[in-house]
């Protein structure tokens, strides 16, 4: 193949994998919290409906934002948006009274780190 056809065809690629080694440990982090919401939801919901959907739907929100991220789709703005949306389950947590354990540490804890990641690259990438 042509040098130039080879390049046409990364164009094309629906995924893109991150090129900086934090975005690995950003895609780390949703998919850490992304497990630990989705392994507890269905424990939630006995007790408490509405969280247990909070929990899916926040679980689910996570795996999204990976697929977007690795997707040609993802835009240097989105990084604010995955900052803003890691704080937010950081506080809903905190204003709805979770119990503290071992999981919701480990959530709150990757979820501090996609923030963080996520600011990371949003000043690291240059706007286009």
């Amino acid at each position: 193949m042509s040098r130039q056809s080879t390049e046409t065809q990364d164009s094309q690629s629906l995924i893109n994998l991150p090129s900086n080694s934090i975005g690995y440990i950003a895609i780390l982090a949703a998919l850490v919290t992304a497990a630990i919401h989705l392994f507890l939801a269905p424990r939630v919901m006995e007790f408490d409906q509405l969280t247990g959907i909070l929990f899916y739907l926040n679980g689910f929100g996570f795996i999204g934002g990976v697929i977007l991220f690795v997707s040609q789709y993802w835009r240097r703005e989105l990084y604010l948006v995955a900052v803003g949306y890691a704080l937010a389950t950081i506080v809903a947590f905190f204003v709805m009274d979770g119990p503290i354990n071992p999981l919701s540490i480990t959530a709150k804890a990757a979820e501090a780190i996609g923030a963080l990641t996520a600011a990371y690259l949003y000043r690291s990438q240059k706007p286009t």
